[in-house]
């Protein structure tokens, strides 16, 4: 006679009961159509109230969407099925489930909860909890996902959260602000600052690679030697360096991702600047004796690394940018170096935006602008397209008036 499985605590378990590895039960069963379905529950005693409904539910002809599951069960489920994102980003969504969902509406019944909880539960983030509209975007899209895996199974007719977010902003005029570009005159003298003061030389070259090939930050930080061809005057972009944290006692990392889009891998073509900056940097380790020391899931020799050999990221690079424009901005007001502007607070992402827009001033075609920027939408490439031109518009109008003002004064 075959042994009869047991749980941790040597219970019988009947039949279709399982103990999982996180110590989560699953009670699974087939409809008449012989479609899957799974229960969670923490308890056993719990997953057995759930399998006597659902018998009492095939038996009375209802269907599986009656059956009492609490959101963080359908979580659960979720996680133990979802496949394809990638390791920082599974990681990113589970840390915000835990920390602001779990126990909150996580615990009620899954076919209890309406749009309103939803709207009243981001309002609560936003305004008593104070959290950044970004992160809500962040949790809005874990719980999207996971209460379409509930329609899906037919627990629930509609998606409550559909909408949510997008209300959200509107409501509390909370629209995430564009980053706006440099001027030409504001990226002239951020290059020029640089190139001259020695105290920030050493961070010119990946700060000109950023302003004149319009590359993310990781993609940068990510490039190695061999990614660059000084002889076809080209550079290849075939993965992303990702710096992110693995939980509270763990601390950050590093590790390297794919391009999510066919349209991520791509040849940017050097231009004249962008071969000088990567030459000036060889030679600046060459001097310092600095070599890359880390390999990162099989990848090493990256051509941006600190004084220690290690991996740069992007909170180090922003960090720097804001003693560049600290100490430029002082040096114009007092005298000690000469420009028109000033430089405003900006991001290493507004150096991508930056390149962009000076590409939509020079006329470059939309395919091209598309190809370089590695947008998979078209649609990306024409938002910065209209925006970019549109002031540019007005400030060749303002020339044009004052050109018409210099000749009636003559």
């Amino acid at each position: 006679m075959a042994e009869r499985r047991k749980d941790s605590k040597n219970r019988v378990l009947k039949a279709n009961e399982y103990e999982r590895k996180d110590g989560m039960y699953e009670y699974k069963w087939r409809d008449r159509r012989g479609k899957r379905y799974s229960v969670y529950s923490a308890t056993l005693e719990g997953l057995r109230e759930k399998e006597a409904e659902i018998t009492l539910n095939i038996l009375s002809g209802k269907k599986s969407k009656t059956v009492n599951c609490t959101l963080n069960e359908v979580y659960n489920r979720w996680l133990a099925i979802k496949r394809g994102l990638k390791a920082n980003t599974l990681a990113n969504y589970r840390y915000m489930y835990t920390q602001f969902v779990e126990n909150d509406i996580g615990e009620m019944k899954i076919k209890d909860i309406k749009h309103s909880d939803i709207r009243a539960f981001y309002n609560t983030l936003l305004d008593e909890r104070r959290l950044k509209i970004q992160t809500i975007d962040t949790i809005n899209n874990v719980l999207h996902q996971v209460f379409q895996l509930a329609v899906d199974d037919e627990m629930i007719r509609n998606n409550p959260v559909n909408k949510a977010f997008s209300e959200l902003k509107k409501a509390h005029n909370q629209d995430v602000p564009k980053r706006h570009a440099l001027t030409k005159a504001e990226q002239e003298l951020l290059e020029g600052y640089m190139l001259k003061k020695n105290k920030y030389r050493h961070w010119y070259p990946i700060i000109a690679v950023m302003l004149w090939t319009g590359m993310r930050v990781g993609e940068v930080t990510g490039l190695r030697w061999c990614d660059v061809n000084f002889k076809k005057n080209e550079i290849s972009v075939n993965h992303t360096l990702v710096y992110y944290s693995q939980g509270k006692s763990e601390g950050m990392t590093y590790t390297i991702n794919t391009p999510k889009t066919k349209a991520g891998k791509r040849i940017i073509p050097m231009l004249p600047k962008v071969k000088e900056a990567l030459l000036m940097e060889k030679q600046h380790q060459k001097e310092c004796e600095i070599s890359c020391n880390v390999s990162v899931d099989g990848y090493t020799d990256f051509v941006f690394i600190n004084a220690f050999g290690g991996l740069l990221n992007q909170a180090t690079i922003n960090k720097a940018l804001r003693r560049v424009i600290r100490d430029c901005n002082y040096d114009v007001i007092d005298g000690k170096y000469s420009s028109d502007v000033t430089l405003p607070p900006f991001s290493n992402h507004v150096l991508r935006h930056t390149f962009a827009t000076r590409m939509c001033e020079a006329g470059m075609n939309l395919k091209a602008m598309q190809d370089i920027l590695g947008h998979s939408d078209a649609e990306t490439t024409l938002n910065i397209y209209t925006e970019a031109t549109r002031e540019f518009k007005h400030s060749e109008v303002e020339r044009l008036a004052d050109f018409f003002n210099e000749n009636d004064n003559t």
